[in-house]
């Protein structure tokens, strides 16, 4: 379905488009970059590198105009593709070594120690640089379990792989001392993925800001001060500068009308579907799309100054300033971690002193083995795992995730804000009915408001001449047509002299409207916009056409209410027509005439008060508010601006693929933390076997081939768990049959 919005937009993410935009507003946003942490945006520093708090690659505060590769999503793809083969075949061997014989048990230590090195200490080497780090900055997290413990199974192993002598006998296990080669290699391969996922969700939100300046055209025409016009490019142009604005051309930038009047479609900045007139005198705003007439306009802001600049900044901002996601993950593992490391030096010690000869060998032994099961592998994949489930199924339903953010929050969301235009209704104008007056009927009056219009631009003007089409009348060709810009138009059909347009067109012919203004209101009540058609100056009826609220609307604003989420309209409609629409579907609060700072303005107000808010819009002036929103939802018809900024995109623009995103939402955040007691629960168990407390009483010391009987376990638990999400039952979102 063609939406309204699409055809002023760029293709999202086009270097070209992206590279269009004033250079003042590149010079705004790249000067003096701020970087900081996507985890803890209270993080800020003026240079590259790693958050002291949790190791993660700081990201500028605003993004380049550019779209850039992300140097750290290219490094990690490089250390997990090349040694992905290597961690295969260390497994492989691992498992399967022994039973196929294919070498001496001694010799495959070697190979194992071979294979593994360049996994741990080449593709490993960020996780160990980052476990440094949270160790000198105090804040133990997974990077400190991860280094700590794939650390200890590498050096362990090393160790048992050159100088197996130093072991007990009770070590040798099948003709060598185990090795935990594999432990250590699946570890920093599976991390290293759970890192791709993370950074390739991470790169998409800048899309949104790319998308949002390659609204801006590349040149503005100047009318120069001897009446000579040129093309210059957007970064010359200068607040007072005179320039012609021609149809179907953008406006370069902020300003007002000097010369001319047309009707500019605004709707990929204020939501309102219907073209604005603009006379002299009339404020302009850059980037929205001149339809009809030629203008002249005196710039009045440019580059960072103009309203796109700002919402640009907003969204950048807003985007920001999102509570990120705190996994409970790396909480978890903050307290896990400073317990393991108790364990293990508790246990060296023990052993060490209390234990049978050679006792500090046993004693290291020991602890290297508290700190080798107790790293989870499968902390690394619980969430993932289940993001992965969560997001494929969504797919399937029409509802598409941006990150593990918007899943995590959206259960608890009490308020959703809605967007009208485009959300609550089709977006595009639509003819609803004709009444005849004075001897004319009502096929009468669309015949010829159609015969007249056939020569109009006007959106509205084809939404009446394609209703005469689709009822089969025939339409005469006007002789004479004259566009009166924004109040209608005039002109001679069949020999009549006819006007089409409103109060003020009628007021300025002398035609009086005060036998149909009551049917007039009753309509515009209901959200319609009004025409009066006059034949020779005499009144012959009136047409309605208004923007029809979706099939769908009323069934999913039902299930919003029965799952107690209170929903707010705001839309930059006017008053009347938003109250009309509210009123018909039962929304009790409705904001119109909303501006898109006062979108966002009410997103911050409803999250002061303590609400966790959803925001439902299409368009580019949602943008700032779907950013802000503790989840952003984006009709999939709307806009690319608004579905690069929201976290959630209804591919079909239907509002009931709320309900159904929140039931998986609900059921993903359960399977995460049931697949988090599983990555924990064998590892615990595994500590006190690995620390020897059964020792005394059994003469058990934790096998290799229980440690790998354990991470094994805890990993097809942790996969089998998330699997099951593909078929948890969920809301339907396609539409029921009733026959």
């Amino acid at each position: 379905m063609d939406h309204p919005h699409h055809h002023h937009l760029p293709s999202p993410g086009t270097r070209a488009a992206a590279s269009s935009v004033a250079p003042a507003i590149s010079t705004t946003l790249a000067s003096d970059t701020v970087f900081t942490c996507p985890m803890h945006p209270e993080v800020r520093q003026n240079h590259p590198g790693n958050c002291p708090k949790c190791g993660m690659t700081l990201e500028p505060l605003l993004p380049k105009l550019e779209e850039q590769e992300n140097p750290e999503l290219r490094d990690f793809q490089h250390r997990f593709w090349w040694t992905l083969p290597l961690t295969l075949v260390v497994t492989v061997l691992a498992m399967f070594g022994h039973s196929l014989g294919w070498f001496d048990m001694a010799v495959q230590s070697w190979i194992e120690l071979g294979l593994s090195v360049p996994i741990v200490l080449w593709a490993g080497w960020p996780f160990f640089v980052r476990g440094a780090q949270s160790i000198a900055n105090r804040n133990p997290n997974m990077w400190t379990l991860i280094s700590l413990g794939t650390g200890a199974a590498f050096a362990y192993s090393v160790v048992a792989t050159v100088t197996p002598q130093v072991f007990p006998d009770s070590f040798l296990s099948m003709g060598r001392v185990a090795v935990y080669f594999e432990a250590a290699a699946v570890i920093i391969s599976l991390t290293l993925l759970g890192q791709l996922l993370e950074l390739k969700a991470r790169s998409q939100t800048s899309a949104a800001i790319r998308s949002l300046l390659g609204l801006a055209p590349k040149t503005a025409r100047r009318i120069n001060a001897d009446g000579q016009e040129e093309d210059v490019p957007l970064g010359h142009v200068h607040v007072g500068d005179l320039l012609r604005v021609r149809p179907g051309e953008k406006v370069p930038v902020d300003g007002a009308v000097v010369e001319g009047s047309s009707a500019l479609d605004e709707s990929m900045l204020t939501g309102e579907p219907l073209p604005v007139t603009k006379r002299v005198g009339d404020k302009l705003i850059g980037a929205t799309l001149n339809t009809s007439g030629a203008l002249v306009m005196r710039s009045e802001h440019v580059g960072s100054a103009t309203v796109l600049a700002q919402i640009v900044q907003m969204v950048a901002l807003a985007q920001r300033s999102r509570a990120p996601m705190q996994r409970m993950a790396d909480q978890v593992a903050g307290y896990f971690v400073v317990g393991v490391v108790g364990i293990a030096l508790l246990t060296f010690l023990v052993w060490g002193l209390f234990g049978p000869e050679p006792s500090w060998v046993y004693a290291l032994i020991n602890a290297v083995a508290v700190l080798i099961i107790a790293c989870p592998c499968a902390l690394g994949l619980a969430t993932p795992m289940s993001i992965m489930v969560a997001t494929g199924r969504g797919a399937t339903q029409g509802v598409l995730f941006r990150d593990a953010a918007a899943i995590e929050n959206l259960r608890k969301v009490d308020t959703l804000i809605v967007d009208k235009t485009g959300t609550l209704t089709e977006g595009r104008p639509t003819f609803e009915r004709a009444l005849g007056f004075a001897g004319f009927s009502e096929s009468d009056v669309l015949r010829l408001a159609a015969s007249l219009d056939q020569g109009s631009e006007h959106p509205l003007a084809a939404a009446i001449v394609a209703a005469a089409k689709q009822q089969g009348l025939a339409l005469d060709k006007p002789e004479q047509f004259d566009s009166e810009s924004g109040i209608g138009v005039r002109g001679v059909v069949g020999s009549r002299s006819l006007a089409l347009g409103n109060t003020a067109l009628m007021q300025q012919l002398g035609v009086d409207v005060s036998p149909l203004s009551t049917e007039a209101e009753a309509l515009r009540g209901q959200g319609a916009s009004v025409m009066h058609l006059a034949v020779d100056h005499v009144l012959a009826g009136l047409l309605a056409v208004s923007d029809p609220v979706k099939a769908t609307t009323a069934d999913a604003l039902a299930s919003l209410r029965q799952a107690h989420i209170r929903v707010v309209m705001a839309t930059g409609d006017g008053l009347t027509t938003a109250r009309a629409v509210g009123q018909r579907l039962g929304i009790d609060e409705v904001h119109g005439e909303v501006k898109p700072a006062d979108k966002l303005k009410l997103v911050e107000q409803l999250q002061a008060e303590g609400r966790v808010v959803a925001m439902a819009g299409d368009g580019i002036n949602d943008a700032p508010a779907l950013a802000r929103a503790d989840v952003g939802i984006a009709m999939g018809t709307g806009t690319d601006v608004a579905m690069n900024s929201a976290q959630l995109t209804l591919v079909k623009g239907d509002l009931r693929g709320i309900a159904t995103a929140r039931d998986l939402s609900v059921a993903t955040v359960a399977n995460m933390k049931q697949n988090l007691a599983f990555a924990f629960v064998y590892n615990a168990l595994g500590i006190p076997l690995a620390a020897g407390l059964l020792y005394p009483f059994t003469g058990w010391l934790l096998s290799p081939m229980i440690a790998a009987l354990a991470m094994s376990l805890s990993s097809v638990s942790v996969i089998g768990n998330a699997l099951r999400l593909k078929t948890v039952p969920l809301q339907r979102s396609e539409p029921q049959r009733t026959d």
